[in-house]
Parts: C-alpha cells; sequence; structure tokens
C-alpha cells in the first residue's frame, strides 16, 4: 500500500490500496475516509496510525501474552528493553541469511531490532509501546489464537 515506502499514504497510494484490498467506493466515499485519516490535512497519511485504526483488537490472551514476554525482556523493569537485553535473547546465527552468508550477525540484529522502531527513530531501545506495536500487526496476521500463543511462547521461551 505504501508504495514508495516513505510511511505515509498519498490519496493516490491510499486509493490504489483500498482497490487492491477489495474495498469498493465511491470517488466520494475514499476522499471522504481519506479526510477522516488526514488528520492535519497536509494531503498524506502516517501508514502507521492508519493501520493501527483498521487493526482488530486483540484478545486479553494475545495482550497476556505480549506483556509476559515484555516484562521477561525487560531486565530492570524500568519499561524499556536495552540492546543488550534483546542481544541475550536473539540468535542471529538461525536467520537464514546470517547462514546463507548474505548478512553478518550485527546486520541481522539490527534489522530485527528496527521492526521495534517507531516512525523510523532508531535509538536501540524498545518501550513497551514499540514492543506492543510491533505485537499488534503480528497478531493481525495470525488468525488462530493457539498458533499466535505457541509463536509467543516459542519465540521468548515463555
Amino acid at each position: 500500500m505504501d508504495d514508495d515506502n516513505n510511511r505515509m499514504l498519498d490519496f493516490e497510494e491510499f486509493q490504489k490500496g483500498l482497490r487492491d484490498f477489495g474495498v469498493n467506493l465511491t470517488g466520494e466515499e475514499i476522499v471522504e475516509v481519506f479526510k477522516k485519516f488526514d488528520k492535519n490535512s497536509s494531503g498524506s497519511i502516517d501508514f502507521d496510525e492508519f493501520l493501527v485504526t483498521v487493526r482488530p483488537p486483540m484478545s486479553k490472551a494475545r495482550l497476556s501474552l505480549i506483556d509476559a514476554a515484555f516484562k521477561k525482556l525487560d531486565k530492570t523493569g524500568d519499561g524499556i528493553i536495552t540492546v543488550d537485553d534483546m542481544k541475550g535473547v536473539y540468535h542471529a546465527e538461525r536467520h537464514p541469511k546470517y547462514i546463507s552468508g548474505e548478512k553478518t550477525r550485527e546486520d541481522i540484529f539490527n534489522q530485527f531490532l528496527s521492526n521495534f522502531e517507531m516512525e523510523g527513530h532508531i535509538d536501540g531501545k524498545v518501550t513497551k509501546e514499540e514492543f506492543l506495536n510491533y505485537y499488534c500487526g503480528v497478531s493481525a496476521s495470525i488468525d488462530n489464537d493457539t498458533y499466535f500463543d505457541l509463536m509467543m511462547r516459542n519465540a521468548w521461551k515463555l
């Protein structure tokens, strides 16, 4: 949907995205919906905010798993997971691109860490909000609660 990968949707990208996903609206309806999302009338929509708005709500069970994973990683209990905390649990050597020699451990780890950063702000720390936002996106792509549970327990050894 974000064709130019700038984390913003202009009207053309928004319109094309709706059509690509089978949302059939009239031209006037598309303009109205776009205006609702374009809160500051800039002519573009923040892509991350758009995704957060259209995601289905998560079940309490999923939120509980995400919270448990965050607490396990937040060694100091200050609401922030540091790079060192993440390095202690993330194994880049299991990544296919490391195994193939395409990327280094550091490349793989930085790519992994960037998944949690919001609005392109990479500070090497993961807040609870960033962690939750990332897993909200993951959750939206997994229909089955049992599979989500299994994935979280395996990923973070819960």
